[in-house]
């Protein structure tokens, strides 16, 4: 019985690492591909690239992930198997209406929603949720939408 759920959750982490694949990279490359500046085969093959060289460089978010949302004594087999079920659920969902979404926030949702069901809501460390995943969202956004902003008004300034 042991064996059959933990060949369950492999056959399930494999299941979401490609879910994620296919979505994080198709987010990441609509722009290029759609403003014609990469082909499509150019665009996957540097997200490719990209996706692994960054596995490589830190596993902070990984280890945020494994240990700072629900900690590894309160996770058992049925709350990993209902986290990757509920991440592969959104991936799919999103993916199908076409509406950009992180699979690692995903994963984060599934895990802290699992973890919230089996053992109760002290359980969730809100305070990870809330600096290392909401702020940084919010904040990313944020600025991104600032520089973006001022670059654009420095290059009007500049041309015309």
């Amino acid at each position: 019985m042991v064996e059959t759920i933990l060949i369950v959750l492999i056959v399930l982490a494999f299941a979401f690492d490609y879910t994620n694949g296919f979505h994080d990279s198709a987010n990441a490359i609509a722009t290029v591909v759609s403003t014609r500046a990469l082909s499509p085969r150019m665009a996957l093959a540097m997200a490719a690239f990209l996706n692994i060289v960054g596995a490589f460089f830190t596993t902070r978010v990984a280890a945020t992930v494994g240990q700072g949302i629900v900690p590894p004594g309160a996770v058992n087999e049925k709350v990993i198997l209902a986290a990757l079920l509920g991440a592969i659920s959104w991936n799919l969902a999103t993916w199908y209406f076409g509406l950009p979404s992180s699979s690692s926030h995903a994963l984060i949702g599934g895990i802290a929603g699992a973890g919230l069901f089996s053992v109760g809501y002290k359980v969730v460390n809100w305070g990870t949720i809330c600096f290392k995943v909401l702020t940084p969202a919010v904040w990313s956004a944020m600025l991104g939408f600032g520089l973006s902003f001022a670059f654009m008004v420095i290059l009007n300034h500049a041309f015309f």
